[in-house]
């Protein structure tokens, strides 16, 4: 990653001073067919310090027993934001997340062979007729309920190994998982208890009515597993990171890519638990408009996303959108709210900062460097390859060599994982003075009221 500072701002009153004019709000109900694809048209342009105001579809299991939709999940098309070039960034301030499904289902899944042309999250294929991206219709309730529309075989690419129905209740604070009766009765209306947008195609999940677990309780904490903006390429939605990324490279579908392709990826698919409402996310800019798209909401995840899949659900998103004129990210960078933040990266209190005063005039020291906490997220084909992304990009931003950042990494901050197999962040405490250069200063002082 390079990093151009050209006298980064927010650029508010400059966009419209210069013609760039946009909506001040941008409302959502449309997905794309599972392709981010930068040559197709995008919704708005929200103006800089505008609002997209979303209702999203639920990702993972739904569409992946939906082959039709090509891309493992199902998005909301992409919003331009007016003025943004290549090698800008937009800052996303994550207003609100609220879950509207009263159920879901997830869990464990084994792919199917015989039902996909190399990848089951992208190339489905009917078993029976071979049709590729074969349109389906649901039959009564049960794994086998997705059929082909052509010849009537099951279609499905995926299947259980270990799935469960949660239900919510109102304030969508607890789940509860379900036994088979309460499964196959929500499974008969599956739709209207996974509150389905109008425009989502996918097959509900919920029609599975899987119950291996049952009177389980699990805490509601929702989050975006997808927010970001779109490739310089056509890539699969759940394809855009570097590590369900590298199954595009050499695919035999249509969407292969190669290796050094890759690097068109904006790792808008990260699973990030820290992505939640209160946070600020900073996304590069990679084509034209830069295309902020969102989904896959969660309504709760633990660090790792082990079983590969989580609660998926409906919901509504407010976001506020500002432009960063000038600062070229290779991927996003996340100022977490302040309690998903590890110990040792929280700001100092003032009795902490009254000690470590009174230690380096001990020692005769002039002052204590100012910081402020900063997540960069890194992702990888496994965890030490995207552990090292995240380094690089850190080091790059902020015009560090890598050692120092695992220095400070170690001592102020933590590796977490988003996501198993690639997704990590690198958390730290980062020199205010270099954030305020890169014109992240405000960010920061919104956030953590330092500075």
């Amino acid at each position: 990653m390079t990093v151009k500072v050209a006298a980064p701002q927010t650029a508010s009153a400059d966009t419209r001073a210069n013609g760039h004019s946009g909506h001040e709000t941008v409302y959502v109900d449309e997905y794309v067919d599972g392709i981010l694809d930068p040559g197709k048209p995008m919704l708005g342009p929200v103006r800089d310090g505008g609002h997209i105001v979303a209702n999203t579809a639920p990702g993972c299991w739904g569409p992946m027993i939906t082959p039709e939709i090509r891309g493992g999940h199902e998005v909301t098309k992409p919003v331009a934001v007016a003025g943004a070039e290549v090698g800008d960034a937009i800052v996303l301030r994550i207003k609100d997340i609220t879950v509207t499904s009263l159920v879901t289902a997830s869990g464990n899944d084994q792919w199917m062979e015989g039902r996909f042309l190399g990848d089951p999250y992208v190339a489905g294929k009917c078993p029976e007729c071979g049709t590729l991206y074969p349109p389906t219709r649901v039959e009564g309730i049960g794994p086998t309920a997705v059929r082909c529309a052509n010849c009537g075989a099951d279609a499905t690419p995926f299947t259980f190994t270990n799935g469960y129905t949660i239900a919510f209740d109102g304030a969508r604070s607890v789940g509860v998982t379900l036994h088979q009766d309460a499964a196959e009765t929500i499974a008969r209306d599956a739709k209207a208890y996974a509150a389905m947008p109008e425009k989502s195609i996918q097959n509900s999940v919920l029609t599975f009515a899987p119950h291996d677990l049952v009177g389980l309780v699990a805490r509601l904490r929702p989050f975006m597993g997808q927010l970001g903006t779109t490739p310089a390429i056509p890539l699969p939605d759940s394809h855009n990171a570097g590590d369900f990324g590298t199954f595009l490279i050499g695919a035999p579908h249509e969407y292969g890519i190669t290796a050094e392709q890759l690097q068109h990826r904006t790792d808008g698919h990260m699973d990030v638990d820290a992505v939640r409402a209160g946070a600020i996310l900073i996304c590069p800019v990679k084509t034209a408009g830069g295309g902020v798209y969102l989904g896959d909401m969660h309504a709760l995840q633990g660090d790792g996303e082990i079983a590969g899949h989580t609660c998926d659900v409906a919901g509504t998103v407010t976001l506020q959108v500002h432009l960063l004129k000038g600062l070229n990210l290779d991927g996003p960078i996340l100022f977490p709210v302040e309690e998903d933040l590890p110990f040792l990266v929280r700001p100092l209190t003032a009795e902490e900062e009254r000690r470590a005063a009174a230690v380096a005039a001990q020692w005769g020291l002039s002052g204590l460097e100012a910081s402020a906490p900063i997540s960069v997220i890194g992702t990888g084909p496994d965890l030490n390859a995207a552990t090292d992304n995240g380094l690089e990009r850190a080091a790059a931003l902020l015009g560090m060599t890598v050692p120092e950042v695992k220095n400070r990494a170690t001592i102020t901050g933590a590796i977490e994982i988003g996501r198993h197999p690639g997704v990590v962040q690198v958390t730290f405490r980062a020199p205010l003075e270099k954030l305020a250069a890169l014109g992240l200063g405000d960010f920061v002082r919104d956030m953590y009221g330092i500075g």
